[in-house]
């Protein structure tokens, strides 16, 4: 089921820090199946639960292209030195875009949908999709990260 993506800069639930998903259930399982839906129906290559107005922190990201990746509870543990500055938008702030910062490489440990423990290492646009939406479970938005006077925003 589509759910609607919840919008706006200063909106509350997106500028909340979530919580610790615990035991993955039915209802989980669930609400990370609407949000793949959601995601893919606006065409967007991650959503995190603030998203579709959920403050748990679980997200999906896309990785080689065309493939769905689950990420529950993620923890960014390291991340490069090196940086890369490129345009990022966002599906709660349609029209917004700017240049952003963001690290070439990063560690992250997370949970999967079984609830097995992980670590992997994402480069370049991955990397750069998760730590989009890792900000988003701590209530941080792209546009935090765009220089001022760089914030593009279409109509």
């Amino acid at each position: 089921m589509i759910i609607d993506i919840v919008k706006g800069a200063d909106n509350p639930i997106l500028r909340k820090a979530s919580e610790n998903q615990g035991k993955i259930s039915k209802k989980t399982l669930k609400l990370l199946k609407d949000m793949e839906d959601s995601m893919i129906a606006t065409k967007g290559v991650g959503i995190a639960a603030p998203q579709v107005g959920v403050n748990l922190r679980m997200a999906h990201i896309t990785i080689n292209k065309d493939q769905i990746f689950t990420i529950i509870n993620p923890e960014i543990v390291e991340m490069a030195e090196e940086i890369d500055e490129d345009t990022e938008g966002c599906l709660s702030l349609p029209g917004h875009w700017g240049p952003v910062k963001r690290a070439i490489w990063v560690k992250l440990k997370f949970t999967d949908t079984k609830g097995y423990e992980k670590i992997m290492v994402f480069e370049g646009f991955e990397a750069r999709i998760v730590q989009h939406e890792v900000d988003h479970l701590n209530g941080k938005l792209f546009v935090d990260h765009v220089p001022e006077g760089k914030l593009q925003i279409e109509g």
